[in-house]
């Protein structure tokens, strides 16, 4: 939620901002108009990428306020017509796998169809109850939309579902499941009564629970790391753990952590030369750093990314596959193998 207590107009969120080339008083001139209602620029050229939020070192989270005015002048960030596909998640049917009592449980959301091979399979997760379809669907996608109205509609419905699992913690694969159970769920006054898990959090706690089991890859790696993520950034230090535990260096290269790139997402869409442009950037980078692989958390990352990495000889790789090859079920890529 955009708060104009904490918003001082100072335009460093905007300067920052990776898809507009706004000098200081362009990026002030924005931000006076997005306060007072106006029709900005930014309406139009927002990537939906969210880093504005966690560029404001304040905590005005100037994204929520461009999505308020978004939503309210109808102005799209996606093609019209592709709307349809967002709404199909709710239709997706549910099941629930059964596994062994008191092991836990996961949510897979609506995403099953875009994993890659073996995301969810090996000894991570042998035992584990998965839930999936439209019953568990989280409605965070919608904050890329400018629908956030849907989210705050619905938002109590998904965690119901949840709930209803009557577990204490339910583990959640899609960065926006997590984003919905811990940020927007508070922001909306919503109770959760029961501890969302992040799927790295997941990762990590076996892979520090198995150490015998773990044989270092030795590889360096450039990270992909998801919009939504600019929510819930206290979890990176869990990553960076999880990638020394299993013997991985994340490249210090220039798109990442703060300054990481959008997959192209939504946006791509609706300008695909520009979406295709800044994946050129990204993979260059990654390429540059000398990244052995991309690894990737959100299954729309993966649904982007994935085969343009491919097409230029980096491979993509899951992070749940990662923890897999460090425990000896998959092999590292030596080309551009689906993993």
């Amino acid at each position: 939620m955009f708060d104009l207590s904490k918003c001082d107009r100072c335009g460093d969120c905007l300067v920052r901002c990776q898809y507009v080339d706004y000098s200081r008083d362009k990026a002030i001139q924005e931000m006076t108009a997005l306060i007072e209602g106006r029709d900005a620029e930014m309406l139009r050229v927002c990537t939906t990428c969210m880093a504005c939020n966690e560029y404001c070192d304040k905590g005005a989270n100037p994204y929520d306020l461009i999505l308020k005015l978004q939503e309210a002048k109808g102005i799209l960030p996606v093609p019209e017509e592709f709307l349809p596909r967002f709404a199909a998640n709710e239709k997706v049917p549910s099941q629930v796998t059964k596994g062994d009592p008191g092991k836990p449980v996961l949510s897979i959301c609506t995403f099953k169809s875009r994993l890659p091979d073996g995301a969810v399979q090996g000894q991570m997760f042998d035992g584990l109850t998965i839930v999936e379809g439209g019953e568990y669907f989280c409605y965070v996608l919608y904050l890329h939309t400018a629908r956030e109205s849907y989210l705050r509609k619905n938002i109590q419905k998904y965690i119901d579902s949840l709930a209803s699992l009557k577990v204490k913690e339910v583990v959640l694969l899609h960065d926006d499941c997590y984003t919905g159970a811990v940020a927007k769920a508070r922001e909306y006054g919503i109770e959760v009564p029961f501890r969302p898990v992040h799927i790295i959090e997941y990762l990590l706690r076996y892979v520090k629970g198995h150490p015998d089991r773990i044989t270092g890859l030795n590889k360096k790696i450039a990270y992909q790391r998801p919009c939504i993520s600019r929510y819930t950034p206290e979890k990176e230090y869990m990553l960076d753990e999880l990638f020394e535990l299993i013997g991985v260096q994340r490249v210090p290269r220039k798109y990442d952590r703060q300054d990481a790139l959008c997959c192209g997402g939504v946006f791509i869409d609706k300008e695909p030369e520009r979406g295709l442009k800044f994946q050129d950037r990204n993979i260059t980078d990654a390429k540059a750093y000398g990244a052995d692989a991309m690894v990737m958390l959100c299954p729309i990352c993966w649904m982007r990314l994935s085969q343009p990495c491919r097409e230029r000889g980096l491979p993509p790789v899951y992070i749940t596959n990662l923890c897999r090859m460090a425990l000896g079920e998959k092999p590292f890529p030596s080309g551009v193998d689906q993993t």
